[in-house]
């Protein structure tokens, strides 16, 4: 029972994989489908990006401001047009890294959540991004 419990603390902490390099693009999802991108080709992972018409720091903003109000979810890493959350599981705390950037070029925010560990996430990192998406966008709660 100790080495299970070991075990799971540990992918608790893992270093967090293929997230977008300074100025770079979002990484791809891995084959797994515990990953949702904007960024993504096929279904089992696409997300739609956001288009926004205020600027790019407003932009930036509502993004930050929609993503907080996820539970258990905190910003690591923030740029002028990139954010870098770690939103926690209730129960086993289990690490999803949420990207969030914002394409001023496109006029797009484009983002990325995926699962540290494992291959599913019971759809998790979906719905984290539709309640993000709507945020966003303005929808009520």
């Amino acid at each position: 029972m100790t080495s299970l419990a070991a075990f799971l603390l540990a992918g608790c902490n893992a270093a967090p994989r293929g997230l977008a390099t300074p100025g770079g693009p979002l990484g791809p999802c891995p084959d797994s489908p515990n990953c949702v991108s904007t960024d993504a080709a096929d279904a089992v992972h696409a997300m739609p990006p956001l288009p926004f018409r205020d600027t790019p720091a407003a932009a930036l903003e509502r993004a930050r401001a929609a993503l907080l109000r996820e539970p258990r979810t905190r910003i690591v890493d923030e740029r002028a047009d990139y954010l870098h959350a770690e939103s926690r599981s209730r129960l086993m705390r289990f690490v999803d890294d949420v990207e969030i950037l914002v394409d001023s070029t496109a006029g797009v925010v484009r983002f990325r959540s995926a699962s540290r560990v494992g291959r599913g996430d019971m759809g998790v990192n979906r719905a984290r991004m539709e309640r993000f998406t709507a945020r966003f966008n303005g929808a009520p709660e």
